[in-house]
């Protein structure tokens, strides 16, 4: 009896092993990545780099402070479109999850979640871009929030319907309203969730690239005009690394440092909400 509990223990210690190996294989390319942009970037990055605008071709300096304050203005722009937008879908996926509307709408979210950022940036060239006559701002926001969509939808829907029915219930019996019940009740019980998939929208569309091409197209000015071009943090990175300027080519990396550091702060920032919600709850 002790050798067969033995053999367990030991083949038990073993597959512990196997998965700790392979747990810390997957993170060794994550950590190959980050210290070589840690390397060629860090270096780049002083107040003038935060502060300046591009230098002119031949000339050597320059900043990124157009493509900071773009990122920021469509980030944001997009956010405010697609957060209200799939957060109210992701509930009503979650409430009404037998309706014909509730079926064909999670397969168009499934669709759309596949779709090649590349072919949201025409659709959206097409939509806006060739109609209003110029690259905008406001085009590439439009495609950063068609990306964000479905993840805001599904990470709704899914943290909803992880919470027990009890609470919902125990709400209505005593009387509240319907939309009192999800948004003071529901909403708040799965707020954790719902801000892990709203962080992991931002966290992808910051670095898309291709939207951009065909909407925002990128400007050598510091703007905030919607309705006009408007440079990008990834946008300029694929400008400066396919240049055959050495220094553009430090520019490109000092700007992926930088997005590198703004999308790993705000994932640290949202696990240290999320836990201390948790704890509240």
């Amino acid at each position: 009896m002790e050798a067969r509990i033995g053999m367990r223990n030991i083949k038990s210690n073993i597959f512990k092993g196997i998965i700790v190996f392979f747990a810390f294989l997957i993170t060794v390319p994550l950590i190959i990545i980050l210290l070589y942009i840690i390397k060629q970037g860090a270096g780049q990055v002083n107040w003038k780099f935060l502060t300046g605008v591009p230098a002119p071709v031949g000339e050597t300096g320059g900043g990124i402070a157009n493509a900071l304050v773009g990122s920021f203005v469509m980030v944001l722009t997009a956010s405010i479109v697609a957060i209200p937008v799939g957060m109210a879908a992701g509930i009503y996926l979650s409430e009404n999850p037998r309706t014909k509307l509730a079926y064909y709408s999670s397969l168009c979210v499934d669709i759309l979640q596949g779709v090649p950022s590349i072919v949201v940036g025409i659709v959206v060239y097409f939509w806006l871009v060739k109609p209003l006559g110029t690259f905008s701002a406001l085009s590439g926001s439009i495609a950063l929030a068609i990306m964000m969509l479905p993840i805001v939808i599904r990470s709704t829907e899914q943290t909803l319907k992880l919470l027990p029915d009890s609470l919902k219930e125990a709400a209505l019996s005593l009387g509240v309203p319907y939309h009192r019940v999800i948004l003071k009740v529901t909403v708040p019980c799965g707020f954790a969730g719902i801000l892990s998939g709203i962080t992991l929208s931002i966290a992808r569309v910051i670095g898309e690239t291709a939207p951009l091409l065909f909407t925002a197209f990128g400007s050598p000015f510091v703007s905030a005009a919607l309705g006009k071009p408007m440079e990008s943090l990834p946008h300029l990175i694929f400008t400066y690394a396919t240049s055959p300027y050495e220094d553009w080519h430090n520019l490109a990396w000092g700007a992926s440092f930088i997005l590198l550091m703004f999308v790993l702060t705000l994932n640290i920032i949202t696990k240290v909400i999320t836990r201390k919600w948790k704890i509240q709850l």
